[in-house]
């Protein structure tokens, strides 16, 4: 398994309850771009439309050998695949306790581009500033534990 992007921002902002792992609908010089890297996940959501699960705002570069051929746009929507159940619970979710869902990384399973989606809840600024004490607390007794 290679990871291609990783949505950081994403594990600051929301409290994280539970993850999915989705197929994505790519063309096949979007997949060359995966693969150079050319991902970000900056200010990607998912949205749920019709049953179906859509990735928005996702930027894919444009591949550069393509040339005249390509004629996508970078940020537009992807479909995400998923199971029946699996979609029927994250509508169960999002439209029942208010939660969101954010796009935390893209990665090779072999030759296969696979999402990993979170069913997310917004972190308050006084959570926020808690998970960064409890992380340089954690920081600093490592470092205690280490000189000794």
């Amino acid at each position: 398994m290679k990871i291609v992007c990783e949505n950081r921002k994403a594990r600051h902002e929301y409290f994280i309850d539970e993850t999915y792992t989705a197929g994505i609908v790519l063309e096949g010089a979007e997949v060359k771009s995966v693969r150079n890297n050319s991902v970000s996940l900056v200010d990607s959501f998912c949205q749920i439309y019709n049953g179906e699960v859509f990735i928005k705002n996702m930027h894919i570069a444009v591949y550069d050998k393509v040339g005249a051929f390509n004629t996508r746009n970078s940020r537009r929507d992807r479909k995400l695949l998923l199971r029946r159940a699996e979609i029927n619970k994250l509508i169960g979710k999002v439209n029942a306790k208010g939660f969101t869902l954010i796009p935390l990384s893209v990665y090779f399973e072999g030759s296969l581009v696979k999402v990993n989606i979170g069913v997310c809840r917004g972190k308050h600024t006084y959570d926020k500033k808690e998970t960064l004490k409890q992380k340089d607390i954690k920081r600093q007794s490592e470092r205690e534990i280490s000189r000794y």
